[in-house]
């Protein structure tokens, strides 16, 4: 693959702009604001909303909104003739992952990237021995966009948002290329896991979608895990230290211990693939009350079921010897869209076709966690993933190829076409 050519496409210069642009608002999200129901659950996500917004009505698109509760809505009306066809939304999220810093982000633009490590200003280095992404794109003649190495870059999903933002601005200026409806929804606190608690379904007429949050070339998602958050509650028997024999019971140990307790070989740093695991999350508390947060993730729900069993036991057992007591509540926060899909053959399909018509072999890798797309698949409007051309989620290693995201642009664009060639 040799992205010399892709680079040379006349949207790829307003693509960078925008999403140098976007990476440099700041929309750092928040968990457990976002847990306590606020949304959004940082007010500077606002401040991209009313960007894009802004951009939107600019561009033409019409029908553009920013919902109470933060979510961008606009639309492309159907071209003349193709008001019959299906019509499609596309989606990215606007805030980005607390784990790394987001604010000023100060993008750098590696043009013509050669392979050699790239070492960022505060000693933050990307080696392509180590990274097979990278060293896919030295081979590919690639534009790498790196942070300076004290923030993360914000590619997922400002990659997305502008890779969207890139092909409807396309369509617009170019009534030649026909399409149905395209539905625009830009969404906040995906990354707390509550993307889609307030996403404004009176507003969405389409009966599909697609999510712009994926990462490497030609990567096409189509299933993801089941996901649940496990929070165990133990409580002990607070005792000054001095006199605790024999009375003390010490939460704290017993939710250590459990933590302990867990199959080390089924964590997130020793899983791949199709793999699960169990992900502690959070300790938190006292000698009296301590409370475990723990991430259950299984692609197959049998498995999932298993976990939850193997949490409740391992909890009970812990407390049963310590002589303390324990709580266990397990929340669903979404459920593997594979089925969905499978059920609505032509979403994939489509895409497929898009992918080929834009010189891509699409990969289906499993996605290792979740998007919008997979609560919306839930809802009831499937919806894949597409690549976005972002790596190193949630680090300051983020990086982002910059071919890959002229292709994904290019992929939007085609895929608008072909629903637009569905019988009328």
């Amino acid at each position: 693959m040799d992205f010399t050519e892709i680079l040379t496409k006349p949207y790829a210069k307003p693509l960078m702009e925008r999403f140098l642009r976007y990476v440099k608002t700041y929309t750092t999200s928040d968990s457990d604001r976002a847990d306590a129901g606020e949304q959004p659950s940082t007010p500077q996500q606002k401040d991209l909303a009313a960007l894009l917004a802004k951009e939107m009505q600019a561009l033409g698109i019409q029908g553009v909104q920013t919902t109470q509760w933060c979510y961008v809505y606009g639309y492309i009306p159907a071209s003349k003739g193709f008001e019959s066809v299906p019509s499609i939304a596309l989606l990215a999220h606007m805030d980005t992952s607390e784990e790394v810093t987001g604010k000023d982000v100060k993008p750098i633009v590696h043009e013509h990237y050669d392979g050699k490590p790239i070492t960022l200003p505060y000693g933050i280095t990307l080696d392509p021995s180590t990274d097979k992404e990278l060293m896919f794109s030295a081979k590919a003649n690639d534009t790498i966009i790196t942070s300076d190495g004290t923030t993360l870059l914000g590619a997922d999903d400002k990659a997305g948002v502008a890779e969207i933002m890139t092909a409807v601005s396309e369509l617009l200026s170019h009534p030649e290329i026909s399409h149905g409806k395209i539905e625009i929804i830009f969404s906040p606190d995906e990354e707390t896991g509550h993307g889609m608690d307030h996403v404004p379904l009176e507003l969405i007429s389409s009966k599909q979608a697609y999510t712009v949050d994926g990462g490497h070339f030609a990567e096409l998602e189509t299933e993801c895990f089941n996901a649940y958050r496990s929070d165990i509650t133990f409580t002990g028997v607070a005792k000054h230290t001095g006199s605790a024999r024999p009375v003390m019971v010490n939460a704290i140990c017993m939710a250590s211990a459990f933590v302990a307790s867990l199959p080390r070989h089924e964590m997130p740093e020793t899983t791949d693939g199709f793999m699960g695991f169990y992900a502690p999350l959070t300790i938190k508390g006292s000698m009296e009350t301590a409370t475990v947060g723990l991430l259950l993730r299984d692609f197959d729900t049998q498995g999932m079921e298993r976990r939850k069993a193997l949490v409740e036991q391992l909890a009970q057992a812990t407390a049963a010897s310590f002589g303390g007591k324990t709580k266990v509540e397990h929340t669903q926060q979404y459920v593997n869209m594979k089925n969905a899909l499978d059920q609505n053959p032509s979403v994939v399909q489509n895409l497929v076709e898009a992918y080929r018509r834009s010189g891509i072999t699409p990969t289906f890798p499993p996605i290792r966690g979740g998007t919008d797309g997979s609560r919306l698949t839930e809802m009831g409007i499937p919806t894949p993933n597409i690549f976005t051309g972002g790596h190193n989620f949630h680090s300051r290693y983020e990086w982002a190829s910059f071919g890959t995201m002229v292709y994904a642009t290019q992929v939007l664009i085609e895929l608008c076409q072909v629903w637009a060639e569905q019988k009328r």
